[in-house]
C-alpha cells in the first residue's frame, strides 16, 4: 500500500472530527469509570476483598464485549467506511450510559457493559483508522502521538473530574455522573458530525476476509506489535478500575488525587506529540525501549506501594517513571499503522483494540484473584510479571528489527558520510 499525503483542507477536517469526537468519548469513559466500583458496591470510600470479585466481573464483560467483536468492527469499518461505525459505536454508548444510571443491580450493569465493551471497541478501531489513513510513513507517529494525547487526555480528564466528583456527590447520587456521560458522548457525535459534512473519507473499501485476518493476527511481525499492549492493559485495567477505590481507602483525598490525574492530562497532551515526532525520527523500537524503561519504574514502585502504601519517596518513582513510559503509545501505535501496508487499516486497529481488550479481562481476573487471595504480596507478584513479560517482548521487537530492519519503518538519519 503506497502511502499518500491528502489534500490537507479535506485531511484537516476529518482528523478534526476524529480528534474531537474522541476527546469527548473518552471524557465520558473516564467519568464513568472513574465511579463505577464505587457505584456498584454502594460507598464512596474502600472496598473489601468481597466487592472486589463482583466490581471485577462486571467490570471484565466490557473488555469481553470488545475483543469479541471488535475484529467484525474493524471489517466492517473497512467494507463500509470510518464514520458510520464510529457514529454508531457513540450512539449506542450513549444510550448505554445512560441506562447505567437506571440501576445498580451487578447483572443489568454487567449486560450494559457488555454492550458497552462493543461500542468502544468500535470507536477506537475507527477511529485510529481514519488516523492511519491521513498520515503518511513519515509524520505517522506524530498524528498518532496527537491522537494518543487527545485519547489519553480524554481518559484522564474524565477520571480527575469523576474521582473529584466522587468525593463531592453523595453516592446515591453518582447516577447522574453517567448521565453527564452520556450527554458527553451525543456531544462528540455533533461535533464530529459537524466537521465531516464535505469531506468524504479517503480509506479504500475492503471485503471481508475472516480467515485471512485471523490467520494474519498470528504473524510474527504482528504479534512483536500487538503483544506488548496486552501486557501493558494487564496492568491500566486494574488501575482503571479500583484507583478511585483504593485511594480512597488507603485515606488520599479525591480532590488531591483529582488534582495528581489532571496534571498528568496536562503532560499526556504536552509530551504524546513529540514523542511521536522523535519515533518518526529515530524509529519506533528505540522509543518503545524508552517507554519499557519508564513502565518496569512505574511497576515498581506500584509493587512498592502495594506493600507499603502511599509514601512520597515511592509515590516520586511512578511519577518520574511515568514520563519515559509516554513515549511507549505514540511509537507503538505507529508501528502498528505501518502493518496497514499489508493488513487494511481498520482491521489492523481492531487488532490492537482486542489486544488490549483482552489483556483489561485477563488483568481484572488475575489481579483480583491474586489480590483477594495473597493481599499486597500478591499484587507485587502481578506486577512484577507484567514488567518481566514487557522487558521480554520489547527485547524481541529489538532483535527481529536488527535482523529485519524493515519491520521498523520510521526513518532513519541519513548518514553524512558518501556511500561507497
Amino acid at each position: 500500500m503506497t502511502d499518500t499525503s491528502p489534500a490537507p483542507s479535506t485531511s484537516t477536517g476529518r482528523l478534526r472530527a476524529v480528534f474531537g469526537a474522541t476527546f469527548f468519548v473518552r471524557f465520558g469513559f473516564g467519568l464513568s469509570v472513574a465511579i463505577f466500583a464505587s457505584y456498584i458496591v454502594g460507598r464512596s470510600t474502600g472496598i473489601d476483598a468481597s466487592s472486589i470479585g463482583t466490581v471485577g466481573i462486571v467490570s471484565a464483560l466490557a473488555p469481553v464485549g470488545e475483543f469479541s467483536t471488535v475484529l467484525l468492527s474493524g471489517m466492517v469499518a473497512d467494507r463500509y467506511g470510518r464514520f458510520p461505525v464510529l457514529f454508531a459505536g457513540m450512539i449506542s454508548a450513549a444510550v448505554l450510559l445512560a441506562a447505567a444510571s437506571l440501576t445498580r443491580a451487578p447483572t443489568a450493569l454487567g449486560a450494559i457493559n457488555l454492550g458497552f465493551g462493543v461500542a468502544s471497541g468500535a470507536i477506537l478501531a475507527a477511529s485510529l483508522a481514519v488516523v492511519a489513513d491521513e498520515a503518511n510513513s513519515r509524520e505517522r507517529g506524530l498524528e498518532m502521538g496527537r491522537f494518543d494525547a487527545v485519547n489519553l487526555l480524554g481518559w484522564i480528564g474524565g477520571f480527575a473530574v469523576g474521582f473529584g466528583l466522587l468525593g463531592a456527590l453523595p453516592n446515591a447520587e453518582l447516577g447522574r455522573l453517567f448521565l453527564a456521560g452520556s450527554g458527553l458522548l451525543a456531544l462528540g457525535v455533533l461535533v464530529g458530525f459537524l466537521w465531516t459534512r464535505g469531506h468524504p473519507e479517503t480509506g479504500a473499501r475492503t471485503h471481508f476476509d475472516v480467515v485471512g485476518i485471523l490467520r494474519t493476527v498470528f504473524q510474527k511481525e504482528v504479534l512483536i506489535v500487538t503483544l506488548p499492549w496486552l501486557v501493558i492493559y494487564l496492568l491500566l485495567g486494574t488501575v482503571f478500575v479500583f484507583l478511585g477505590t483504593s485511594a480512597t481507602g488507603a485515606g488520599i483525598s479525591t480532590r488531591y488525587l483529582a488534582i495528581a490525574i489532571g496534571g498528568g492530562g496536562l503532560l499526556l497532551l504536552l509530551t504524546q506529540p513529540s514523542f511521536g515526532r522523535l519515533a518518526d525520527r529515530f524509529g519506533r523500537t528505540r522509543l518503545m525501549l524508552v517507554g519499557t524503561v519508564g513502565f518496569v519504574g512505574v511497576l515498581t514502585g506500584a509493587a512498592l506501594l502495594a506493600q507499603f502504601g502511599a509514601k512520597p519517596v515511592l509515590l516520586a518513582i511512578v511519577g518520574v517513571s511515568a514520563v519515559p513510559a509516554l513515549a511507549y503509545g505514540p511509537a507503538a501505535l505507529a508501528a502498528l499503522a505501518d502493518l496497514s501496508q499489508t493488513i487494511p487499516r481498520a482491521t489492523t486497529m481492531a487488532i490492537y483494540s482486542l489486544v488490549i481488550s483482552l489483556g483489561m479481562l485477563i488483568g481484572l481476573l488475575l489481579s483480583t484473584g491474586l489480590y483477594s487471595r495473597y493481599g499486597a504480596n500478591g499484587l507485587g507478584v502481578y506486577f512484577g510479571g507484567i514488567a518481566i513479560a514487557l522487558v521480554v517482548l520489547t527485547l524481541w521487537r529489538y532483535r527481529e528489527v536488527r535482523l529485519h530492519p524493515e519491520l521498523d519503518t520510521g526513518p532513519r538519519p541519513t548518514p553524512t558520510t558518501p556511500a561507497r
